[in-house]
């Protein structure tokens, strides 16, 4: 078994944690104010109360989210009635023992997301809120979340140790220290029987092994994507919707995997955000797989603007007579002179004239296909440039 010590950094690192230690949970409390939480940092999945000013309908049962560390929310039944608010840090149930977490939301939009995360609260028997937090429970939860941090290390080399193919993305104490959830990746079926008697005896704990995906671990994490903006995950998004390449084919994006993927690796959410309207407007679109027969030749579809009801053609023939921008009328009606054995005289004669219609298009030379070629060619170029400069090295 590896040595159960941290490195230097680890101990300064650990050391810098402790101090603001409830910035884990998203709770920026003054020392000596940490019975609530009035403000909030990393607050994960912020939700706005719009209606808390509204007076709150009569309910036979009142219902409150809570919230955990990271991005974990659980829907609580309020028997005794407390008057909460945000911010509140409540004692609740939990499997064995109690658990400590911040009021994240209550009153009417309760019922809503729970509609949302399809939980039937007349069906399921919700656990309950016991209290609120005392400074005993609150001693003892930064206790525990200040053990997060070696305990991840630490395991991390148990895991090595063991030789399992699996990656630990995060560990979560309960808030009385009892019971310790451990946040893991896998490829496939892990067999950490084990794992899980090691950590139970050189922690003391329960142990609990939960798998996630790489969107959920990029939710726990956090970040900042490409837009400039928090990770939407980190935020917002709790339900993720599976996205492929289609998808981005849909919108005309070019298939560049660099650009189109996220923090997690994964093809980015949000290309699922205008999905919809773009296969509305795609359904009026003629059909674009049959070329247009002209004197001149054969022309080819180039791109299109679905919204703007524009199609760009150019000739199949390799000779540089330009793109020929043409609206959905014009395309139906040379496909039919087509299926007539009629050939129109020149595309020219059906373009949009640039008096009629300012376009703005940025103006492609190269096919997809041309371009990965050119793509391929630049990267040999370059390897074949680095061959050369090593040997000379040498």
């Amino acid at each position: 078994m590896a040595d159960n010590t941290l490195t230097t950094n680890d101990k300064e690192q650990t050391t810098s944690i402790s101090k603001d230690i409830l910035h884990f949970r998203g709770c920026c409390a003054p020392k000596g104010e940490e019975l609530a939480c009035r403000s909030f940092s990393y607050d994960r999945l912020h939700v706005l109360d719009w209606l808390k000013d509204i007076p709150p309908i009569p309910q036979e049962k009142q219902f409150v989210e809570i919230r955990f560390k990271n991005t974990r929310k659980d829907y609580f039944e309020n028997p005794n009635r407390l008057r909460l608010k945000q911010g509140d840090i409540v004692a609740v149930e939990a499997m064995k023992g109690h658990d400590l977490g911040i009021v994240s939301l209550t009153g009417p939009l309760v019922y809503s997301n729970m509609r949302k995360r399809g939980i039937n609260y007349k069906k399921t028997k919700l656990k309950t809120i016991y209290r609120f937090a005392t400074p005993n429970d609150i001693e003892k939860w930064k206790e525990a979340i200040g053990l997060e941090y070696p305990t991840l290390l630490r395991t991390r080399k148990i895991i090595k140790d063991l030789g399992l193919n699996m990656k630990l993305s995060d560990v979560e104490y309960q808030g009385d220290k009892t019971k310790a959830t451990f946040y893991y990746i896998a490829d496939e079926r892990v067999d950490f029987r084990e794992l899980i008697k090691i950590l139970a005896k050189e922690f003391k704990i329960r142990v609990e092994m939960r798998q996630i995906g790489a969107r959920q671990e990029a939710g726990l994490i956090g970040g900042i994507g490409p837009c400039g903006k928090e990770l939407c995950c980190t935020t917002w998004m709790s339900n993720f919707i599976s996205v492929t390449t289609n998808t981005a084919r849909t919108q005309e994006l070019t298939i560049n995997i660099q650009k189109l993927t996220g923090m997690c690796g994964k093809l980015k959410c949000c290309l699922n955000y205008e999905l919809p309207i773009y296969k509305e407007a795609r359904e009026a679109l003629p059909n674009i797989s049959i070329p247009l027969e002209t004197e001149e030749g054969k022309a080819v579809y180039l791109k299109s603007d679905v919204f703007k009801k524009i199609v760009w053609y150019v000739y199949d023939s390799g000779d540089n007579k330009g793109i020929f921008p043409l609206t959905y009328e014009s395309i139906e009606f040379i496909q039919g002179e087509n299926r007539q054995g009629k050939k129109v005289d020149k595309l020219d004669d059906y373009a949009i004239k640039q008096d009629e219609e300012k376009i703005d298009f940025v103006v492609s030379q190269h096919t997809e296909e041309q371009l990965m070629q050119k793509t391929i060619e630049s990267q040999r170029k370059n390897k074949k440039k680095k061959n050369k400069r090593n040997r000379n090295r040498r």
